[in-house]
C-alpha cells in the first residue's frame, strides 16, 4: 500500500469518527438544508477546534455543495463574498492602532485583520478528504459565475492565492506519459487535449509509443490519477514548420522513419494542455518546460534546440478587427482588400490567392506579435507572453503551419516556433518581464514593411547574436 494511500484511508477513518461525535443527518435530507444550512456549516466549521469534528464538517459542506444547483451554488459563492469577509470590527481596531504606532506587532493584526475569513474557511475545507479536487472543481464553477458578476472576483481572488500555494512547484511529480502508463490516466490525455485534437486510441499510441516522440505531465499528490498539465514532445533533427511534419505519418506501420532519440538535435514541444480548468491562471506551465528541458538534456545530451510549433489562437479575431478599422497601423488598404480572400472557402488551396495572402498576410502576423498590446502593455497573444515571459524568442512565423478547421478559424493556419536557448532565457525573460521587450529574430522583424521605431522589439540576429542597432531613447529603429 503506498503512503498517498495509507495516509487519505486513514483521514477517512479520522472523518467518519468525526461525523458520529457529530451525529449528521443523512445527505439526502441534510441537503434540503441548502444554501443557508450550508452558511451555517461554514460558520460552525470556522469555530471547530477539533480534527475529527472538523474534517467531517468539511467533508459534509463538500458533499453537500456538489449536490447544489447552479443557482444554489451561485447563491453559495455571493454568501462566501458578503458573509465571509474580513472581520470588519477587528479590522478597524487594527487600522487604529496601527496609525497610533506602527509597530511589527501592529502591523501583524493588520495583516492578519484584512485577510478575508473565506480564506480560513477554505483551508478548513480542504482538511475533508479528496477536498483540494471538489475545491478545484469548486473554483471551475465559480470562473464561470464570474463573468456575468465581477464583483465575485474577490472570492476568486482568495481561491488563487491558496491554489497557488498548495500547488506550488515543490509539490509537484513531473511523470513521464508512455504507451504503460495506466488506461484510465491515458484516457484523461485524449480528453484534456486541447491543441491538436486525439481523436481515438490509434492516434494516441502514434504519439507516445514511438522512441522519437515523448510525453510528461505534472501531477499532485493529492490528484494522483489527474494530470494537471501535459506536454507533448517531438524528438527531430529540425525545427518543424508545420505541424503534420510532426503529427503526420505512423511509424508504428511503417509510416515514417522513426529518428533513434540519440541522434535528435531538436525537442519540438507541439502540445501543452492544462487539465483542470479550476487551476487557470495558477502558473506551473513554465516549470514545467523547464523540468522536462533538464531530463531530456540529460538522457539525451546530443540535444542543443528546445523549440516549440506553438497555436495563434487569437490571431483572427485581431486580424477581423484590424480589416474593420477605419485606419488601421497595421494593414493599408490594400492589404485589407487582399485579406478579405480569407473570407472565402478553399482559399488557402487556391495557387493565385494564397501566395498573395502570405504577402499581406505575413507582416501582419509580425505586427501582431511585435507591436500589438494589451492595455497593460502586454503581446496580445496569451501563448506568446507564456513563452517569452518564461525567456524564450520569438525564432519564426509559419504560414498555413496548421491546417486542421480549428487553426483555420482562429489563426488562419498560422503557427509560430520559440526558441529556448538555454543560455539567453534568464536575459530574455529580464527583457520582457522587466522592460516589455520581444526578443525577436532578423527573420520575424524583417516581415515588418516599415522603419517607424519599435519600442518593445529586441533585435537578434539568426545566430543569436543581439544586433548592434542604434537606440534613440526607448525606441529602436528596424
Amino acid at each position: 500500500m503506498s503512503s498517498s494511500s495509507f495516509f487519505g484511508d486513514m483521514l477517512q477513518t479520522i472523518t467518519e469518527r468525526g461525523r458520529k461525535l457529530l451525529s449528521f443527518a443523512p445527505r439526502d435530507q441534510s441537503s434540503a438544508l441548502g444554501t443557508k444550512g450550508l452558511e451555517t456549516e461554514c460558520e460552525a466549521l470556522l469555530s471547530s477546534r477539533g480534527e475529527a469534528s472538523g474534517m467531517a464538517l468539511a467533508k459534509d459542506i463538500l458533499g453537500r455543495w456538489s449536490l447544489l444547483g447552479e443557482e444554489e451554488q451561485r447563491a453559495f459563492m455571493r454568501i462566501l463574498l458578503e458573509r465571509f469577509g474580513p472581520d470588519t470590527d477587528r479590522l478597524e481596531r487594527a487600522i487604529d492602532a496601527y496609525r497610533s504606532q506602527r509597530t511589527p506587532q501592529a502591523l501583524l493584526e493588520l495583516n492578519a485583520a484584512a485577510e478575508p475569513r473565506r480564506q480560513e474557511l477554505i483551508r478548513r475545507l480542504n482538511l475533508a478528504p479528496n477536498g483540494i479536487a471538489t475545491l478545484v472543481r469548486m473554483r471551475e464553477t465559480l470562473l464561470k459565475l464570474k463573468a456575468g458578476e465581477p464583483d465575485l472576483d474577490a472570492v476568486d481572488a482568495d481561491f488563487a492565492h491558496l491554489f497557488g500555494s498548495w500547488f506550488n512547484r515543490g509539490f509537484l511529480v513531473l511523470r513521464p506519459i508512455d504507451w504503460s502508463t495506466p488506461a484510465d490516466i491515458l484516457e484523461k490525455i485524449i480528453h484534456y487535449e486541447a491543441v491538436h485534437e486525439i481523436r481515438d486510441w490509434n492516434e494516441l499510441r502514434r504519439r507516445l509509443a514511438p522512441e522519437d516522440r515523448r510525453c510528461f505531465a505534472f501531477f499532485h499528490p493529492q490528484l494522483v490519477d489527474e494530470p494537471l498539465i501535459f506536454v507533448e514532445v517531438a524528438l527531430t533533427t529540425m525545427i518543424p514548420e508545420a505541424i503534420n511534419d510532426v503529427l503526420d505519418g505512423d511509424v508504428l506501420d511503417g509510416g515514417r522513419a522513426p529518428i533513434h532519440p540519440g541522434d535528435a538535435t531538436t525537442a519540438v514541444f507541439y502540445s501543452i494542455s492544462n487539465c483542470q480548468e479550476g487551476l487557470r491562471g495558477i502558473s506551473f506551465g513554465n516549470f514545467l518546460i523547464k523540468q522536462v528541458v533538464e531530463d531530456l538534456r540529460r538522457d539525451m545530451p546530443k540535444l542543443d534546440s528546445f523549440v516549440t510549433l506553438s497555436p495563434v489562437p487569437g490571431f483572427a479575431n485581431w486580424l477581423a478587427r484590424e480589416r474593420k478599422a477605419e485606419v488601421s497601423d497595421a494593414l493599408s488598404e490594400e492589404d485589407k482588400t487582399i485579406l478579405a480572400a480569407l473570407d472565402e472557402p478553399g482559399w488557402a488551396d487556391d495557387p493565385t490567392v494564397a501566395p498573395a495572402v502570405k504577402a499581406a498576410l505575413m507582416p501582419a502576423a509580425a505586427w501582431y506579435f511585435l507591436r500589438a498590446r494589451t492595455p497593460r502593455g502586454k503581446p496580445v497573444d496569451p501563448v506568446a507572453r507564456f513563452h517569452l515571459g518564461n525567456g524564450a524568442r520569438l525564432e519564426r512565423l509559419n504560414f498555413l503551419g496548421d491546417r486542421s478547421p480549428r487553426a483555420m478559424r482562429q489563426a488562419y493556419g498560422l503557427m509560430v516556433n520559440y526558441l529556448y536557448k538555454l543560455d539567453d532565457i534568464e536575459a530574455n525573460h529580464e527583457a520582457f518581464a522587466g522592460r516589455g521587450e520581444v526578443v525577436a529574430t532578423t527573420a520575424v522583424r524583417r516581415l515588418l514593411r516599415n522603419g517607424r521605431p519599435a519600442r518593445s522589439i529586441v533585435p537578434v540576429s539568426d545566430d543569436g547574436s543581439k544586433s548592434e542597432a542604434k537606440r534613440k531613447g526607448n525606441e529602436e529603429f528596424i
